[in-house]
């Protein structure tokens, strides 16, 4: 990857210039003259009047508009990337539980944790992912290898029946191409594959898919290039932040994803112009110029990408969610388009976007996309459920799937032949999409035989791909694939070989800002967090005034550590609702984070920062609340040292609440594990058992329980004052002082020096907690959003099937 990489990143260089970022672009006004200005300085006003100008070119003739974008590039001879995708006997299984197996039951949760794990799971295939592209060949293992281990089962769980697995081939050798400037449609009936092959030919299958087989962008593999920010897979789940209306939920992705090389190619495209003495139109160079911006809060793309998809109209309207009425579903629906379309990405790959769209607003958004494809060089390949007839016209090309086999890859206008020629004629007042969905069931497909002379016999998916190779559109194909890229051909800003967008300090402010955003639109859960903390400390300063909380013997420090105790145990169930809040955000988060909006570590410390300021008022409200009407030590360096304390629990516990909510990633699972971790921290604090009454075989969890340095610090600051230095009297505690007898009873420090050990040691908790918080969301995969249910009837149907073609075929 180094050496492409390098060799991609020198012809950019060569042809955009080293100094791109530095220098000025020149602004054209209409009469005749020129200045030089960054590409920002364009204010307000002119950029009202840029869009209504705009919106009004694209409402009359969009094709027209992007024609006068093209052809100021084409006077000066600048030509535009371009992304051809190839991929070769491309095949995806998968290992299915089956019947009973399958269902969610407590039982089968646990089995299934334990094989994620790998802790009794002793094959390893069931664990490995092909990596694709290494040579040139099918990359990691092929599927003979993968088809001779179809079986393989090996381990307890296996020996045992616990399994109960079946492997289930999702795509069965496919290979195909796809063009630049050819928009294509993928059809196929419910379970073909058509989500599985965008999603491989992203660079995004399913962690637990068997994917092989060889994928090329325009020659490369994809260890040589980023395809996540190359291509861009717009997923048929919408999946957004509910709070945040939806121009700032395109503007985010806008800021994220970047622009690209529209800045260096612009700035090019300007010195050549001024070398050849051209003076472009104004209001394409505006326009030009206004789509390069960076950093801007909204830009003009986003009201172009809202105007095209019809979200003007509620733009400022929050998404919503199932707590908070926002947007209608279609409208949701074209936020997830909008949200990806709005990038800098040249290779787009749609999947279901029609979904909960009328036939005239997929018409629109389809046919806009169709000009990007032929005037602006795109490859798109847009999955459509039952698109109508208009819609299906749009299309150049046709790729047909049916129980994982590539039944037709060509141009639409060849389809019909090919069918014919099998046997198959769409009837005149028939829909050809529904046709195509229909024609390889066996349930349908015999209305459409065409044969008059020749009885009819169902005909399988496996033989009409077979038909396929034989028809001129799959010869075509197949001579196509065994030529190689012409890898010299390749713009060199057509593949991405930087990670993201922005820097990891832009990306930081970017997603701080989101989040601040995000927390103020939640401010009333705050608020209502602070009040409850300041009943809770109404309640808890009235029950222990200080008028009867005496300091003047040993039995007086009972009461004392209980309210001390107390109040460490109400600031750490305060925090326990991080664990809620972390993963109602994982889904959104993980989306991007697979996308490359941004690295992961910056939506954790984005998140730390945010929750300091609101943990200090929070334990402030509870310090100042109740610390001298309880009566603890008046010192006002005691006071503040207290506040210390609970301001480091209350972080502390936030921490590790995050930690488990990114960690474990479902609510009941977290909620469940989070009590039982509150209890043993509790239990092993020290209050509760005392470190001497601690069995050895227990010691350690004493050791590492986060509260017992809580109480620790609390019980020094509070009992080594110096009104607890009345001279001790129980003869059983070897102390001095009551302060010190009390300390000692407990096991807790008896010096000074041990609240600042242990203040430290809350600091070091913290840390750890959130470095292992920034890991998780590092490292750990999404859950899966859904699972099929295989029954055995199913699987023995599949089984006879298969057998049953192949017989066909080899007769043939």
């Amino acid at each position: 990857m180094e050496g492409e990489t390098a060799t991609l990143m020198a012809r950019r260089g060569s042809i955009y210039g080293k100094d791109g970022e530095e220098e000025k672009l020149p602004t054209y006004d209409a009469g005749g003259g020129n200045r030089h200005a960054a590409a920002e300085e364009v204010d307000a006003r002119g950029g009202r009047e840029l869009m209504e100008r705009v919106f009004k070119a694209v409402d009359d003739d969009g094709e027209r508009f992007l024609r006068r974008l093209r052809d100021r590039l084409d006077r000066v001879g600048m030509e535009l990337p371009q992304i051809e995708v190839r991929y070769e006997h491309l095949s995806v299984e998968a290992d299915v539980h089956v019947g009973k197996r399958a269902l969610p039951t407590l039982i089968n949760a646990a089995i299934n944790t334990l094989e994620a794990r790998y802790i009794i799971h002793a094959d390893p295939l069931a664990a490995s992912f092909a990596v694709f592209g290494s040579g040139g060949g099918a990359a990691g293992l092929d599927r003979h290898t993968l088809g001779s281990h179809a079986l393989a089962h090996n381990g307890l769980i296996s020996i045992f029946g616990l399994s109960n697995k079946r492997r289930i081939e999702i795509l069965k050798d496919v290979s195909g191409i796809l063009k630049p400037s050819r928009l294509t449609l993928l059809l196929g009936p419910p379970t073909s594959g058509k989500s599985t092959l965008m999603q491989a030919l992203t660079g995004k299958p399913d962690k637990n898919l068997k994917v092989s087989g060889n994928i090329t962008y325009c020659g490369h593999d994809f260890s040589e290039f980023y395809p996540e920010r190359t291509s861009t897979y717009v997923s048929q789940y919408d999946l957004h932040n509910g709070e945040l209306t939806v121009r700032e939920t395109l503007d985010f992705s806008r800021l994220c994803l970047g622009t690209g090389v529209r800045h260096d190619t612009l700035l090019e495209l300007a010195r050549r112009e001024r070398n050849a003495g051209i003076k472009p139109d104004p209001e394409i160079d505006a326009f030009m110029k206004a789509i390069a911006e960076q950093g801007k809060d909204t830009n003009v793309i986003t009201d172009l990408t809202l105007k095209v998809l019809g979200l003007d109209i509620c733009a400022d309207t929050i998404v919503g969610d199932e707590m908070r009425r926002g947007i209608s579903g279609g409208q949701r629906k074209r936020v997830t388009t909008g949200e990806m379309l709005i990038g800098p990405a040249r290779a787009l790959f749609m999947d279901e976007i029609s979904t909960g769209l009328d036939s005239s607003s997929t018409f629109q958004i389809v046919k806009y996309i169709r000009q990007m494809v032929h005037v602006m060089n795109y490859t798109v390949m847009i999955s459509l459920l039952q698109p109508p007839p208009e819609t299906y016209n749009l299309f150049d090309d046709i790729i047909l799937l049916s129980e994982g086999y590539l039944v037709y890859n060509g141009p639409r206008e060849n389809i019909l032949e090919f069918f014919e020629s099998a046997g198959f004629r769409c009837p005149e007042r028939k829909g050809v999409a529904d046709f195509l969905q229909e024609v390889t069931s066996r349930k349908d497909q015999q209305q459409y035989w065409c044969y008059d002379y020749e009885n009819y016999r169902y005909v399988s998916a496996l033989e009409f791909s077979e038909l396929f190779k034989s028809f001129h559109a799959g010869k075509k194909l197949q001579i196509e694939l065994q030529i190689p890229y012409d890898k010299s051909r390749i713009h060199p800003a057509a593949l991405a070989i930087q990670k993201y967008g922005l820097s990891n300090w832009e990306s930081l402010m970017t997603v701080l800002s989101r989040e601040w955003l995000l927390m103020k639109r939640n401010s009333f859960l705050y608020t209502f967090k602070s009040f409850q903390l300041l009943v809770l400390a109404i309640v808890t300063m009235t029950v222990f005034l200080r008028t009867q909380m005496p300091h003047e013997n040993f039995s007086d420090t009972v009461k004392f550590s209980g309210v001390l105790t107390s109040s460490l145990i109400t600031i750490m169930f305060n925090g326990f609702s991080e664990v809620q809040m972390t993963i109602k955000k994982l889904p959104v988060f993980y989306k991007q984070r697979d996308c490359l909006f941004f690295p992961a570590w910056t939506f954790g410390v984005a998140n730390i920062i945010l929750k300091l300021p609101f943990s200090l008022m929070e334990t402030s409200v509870w310090t100042i609340a109740t610390y001298y009407v309880i009566g603890y030590a008046p010192a006002p360096a005691r006071f503040f040292s207290a506040l210390l304390v609970y301001f480091c629990t209350h972080q502390m516990v936030v921490a590790l609440f995050r930690l488990l909510g990114a960690v474990l990633q479902t609510m009941v699972v977290a909620n469940t594990f989070g009590m039982l971790v509150m209890l043993l921290v509790c239990l092993f604090g020290g209050f509760v058992i005392p470190r001497h009454d601690i069995k050895p075989w227990w010691i350690w969890a004493y050791w590492i329980s986060p509260m017992m340095y809580s109480n620790n610090a609390i019980s020094v600051n509070e009992f080594l004052d110096s009104r607890w230095a009345i001279p001790n009297v129980e003869r059983n505690i070897g102390a001095l002082t009551v302060g010190k007898a009390y300390l000692k009873s407990k096991g807790y420090f008896t010096g000074e020096w041990g609240y600042w050990l242990s203040i430290g040691a809350m600091i070091g908790f913290m840390i750890l907690f959130n470095i292992l918080y920034i890991c998780a969301l590092t490292f750990l995969k999404s859950p899966n959003s859904s699972k099929g249910v295989v029954s055995d009837g199913d699987t023995e149907n599949m089984l006879k099937k298969g057998s049953t073609n192949q017989k066909q075929m080899d007769q043939e």
